[in-house]
This record gives C-alpha cells, sequence and structure tokens, in this order.
C-alpha cells in the first residue's frame, strides 16, 4: 500500500527522527518543527466549523546510503523576523505557528545525523522554505518554475518571501524532470537511479510545486505532496481547499484540483 503524507496530516505516518538507532539503508522520518490548531472546516471544503485539527510544520529526512536530503525544511530558526517582516498583517489570524518552534537543524544536530548536502522544496511558500537559512552549506534544488516564483519573492500574497530566499549565499540547483512516466505522471526524476526516491511534479499549488514517493526498507511506500491537499480526508472525498483559502494560496485552483484527482487515482491503484 501507499501512505500519502501533506503537511496537515504529517504526523499520520512513518517515525519521528531519533537518535540512537540502526540507520537503514532507506528511511523516512517526519522531523515536526511547529503545529497550529485550525477548524477542520477552514482546511477543505465540506470540513466541520465546530472541529479543531492540529496541522504541522514539518521537513522531511530521506536517508540512502550514506547520503541524506531534506524535502522542505518547516520552521527555521529565523521564522519570528521572518513572520514579522513578511506576512502582512491582515494574513496573521489565518496564518499562523504555535510556540516553541524546534527546527529541524537542531533536532538532526541533537540526533548526531550526518549533515544534510541537499535540500528539495516541495515549493516555495513560507512554511516550507524557512529553514533552508539554516543549512547554509546545503544545495537547495526545485524546478525552473518555481525558481521563477523565487525571484519574484515578495511581489504577491502567494509567492514566497524575500526574507528566506533572498539571500544571495543560497545554492539554488534547476530541478529537471525526464519524460518518464511515474505512478500516471508524465513526468518524474528518479532521484538516486534505484526507483526508491522518485519526484514527480505537482504543479498547480504554485507554478513548480513537487511531489515524492519513497519506498523505505520495509518496501512500504510514502507520497509526500507538499500543500496539494492539506488534509487526508479531502482526498478520499475529493474534496478541494476551502475556497477562501484556495483563493489566496492556490496559484491555479483548477489544475490544484485536477493534481488531486491524480493523487486520488495513485491511492486507489495502491489501495
Amino acid at each position: 500500500g501507499l501512505l500519502l503524507v501533506s503537511l496537515a496530516c504529517a504526523g499520520d505516518a512513518a517515525g519521528t527522527l531519533r537518535s540512537g538507532k540502526v540507520l537503514p539503508k532507506v528511511g523516512l522520518s517526519i522531523i515536526r518543527t511547529a503545529s497550529s490548531t485550525t477548524l477542520e472546516g477552514l482546511l477543505y471544503s465540506g470540513g466541520s466549523l465546530t472541529t479543531k485539527v492540529q496541522a504541522n510544520f514539518s521537513a522531511f529526512l530521506i536517508k540512502h546510503g550514506e547520503d541524506a536530503l531534506l524535502f522542505d525544511t518547516g520552521l527555521g530558526s529565523h521564522v519570528s523576523q521572518q513572520y514579522a517582516q513578511d506576512m502582512p498583517f491582515w494574513a496573521r489570524p489565518f496564518f499562523r505557528y504555535d510556540e516553541p518552534v524546534v527546527t529541524a537543524r537542531s533536532q538532526l544536530d541533537k540526533a548526531d545525523m550526518p549533515p544534510v548536502g541537499t535540500i528539495i522544496i516541495s515549493h516555495s511558500h513560507w512554511d516550507h522554505a524557512s529553514g533552508i537559512s539554516d543549512f547554509p552549506e546545503a544545495t537547495v534544488s526545485a524546478p525552473a518554475s518555481e525558481l521563477e516564483v523565487i525571484r519574484h519573492a515578495g511581489e504577491s500574497f502567494g509567492g514566497a518571501w524575500p526574507s528566506q530566499v533572498g539571500s544571495p549565499t543560497i545554492k539554488w540547483k534547476s530541478l529537471e524532470f525526464k519524460p518518464t512516466p511515474h505512478e500516471g505522471f508524465d513526468a518524474s526524476l528518479d532521484w538516486f537511479g534505484d526507483g526508491s526516491v522518485v519526484l514527480v511534479p505537482l504543479d498547480g499549488h504554485t507554478p513548480g510545486s513537487v511531489g515524492i514517493f519513497v519506498t523505505v526498507d520495509s518496501k512500504r511506500r510514502y507520497f509526500l505532496v507538499g500543500d496539494t491537499v492539506w488534509r487526508a480526508a479531502a482526498l478520499k472525498a475529493g474534496r478541494p481547499k476551502f475556497w477562501v483559502a484556495s483563493l489566496l494560496v492556490d496559484h491555479d485552483r483548477a489544475k490544484t484540483q485536477q493534481v488531486v484527482e491524480q493523487i486520488r487515482a495513485v491511492m486507489k491503484r495502491n489501495a
């Protein structure tokens, strides 16, 4: 079977980072950096407007042999300054996070994990790119279409934040998909060349959103989908984001819903 992991349901699957264990050849750990509590109905159409749910801001550590990469960064050590600089006042009641913030970098260091040399971002929104500055040694990969969003950081609410992606010292690298179909997607990128970590384009939420399939040692498979959806329950019902939220954050609402249907088809095939 396949387990889907998105931002808001990141507590549903996989393990958290722990030290003192034998490292797998291919492993996946969720690194929760912070959370917030909101109403389910504000996350997807048809959700309850009385039920409170927890949304997690997470990074994902993928280990492959002696290599390790980070998919998204969660909230970083400078998030309070970034938030103060770039989150509009009118948006703060709707897009917030709760203290404490425990950064991915601090958790990796505490667990004595080897340095992360590669970061792949699912997309460049604030809660996914905040921790980039905590990894100055890493190369940060994204499709050319998302790098274009980054080049125009600060020009629109639904874009990237200059405080997070504007440093000239960040080592950006263009991620290029190949015309190789994978799980119903027309293009893909087999990161390590052995089928264990495969990237696919999920453009819609942002022009260069990325998803990633990870097959760990146990053969359990995970599909990390960034913010294409915010709750697993929304996928089961084929529901889009709450319409106000979607207007604010989805670059192309119709394309985003099309990708949601692609993901649902993947889940159905792998049920």
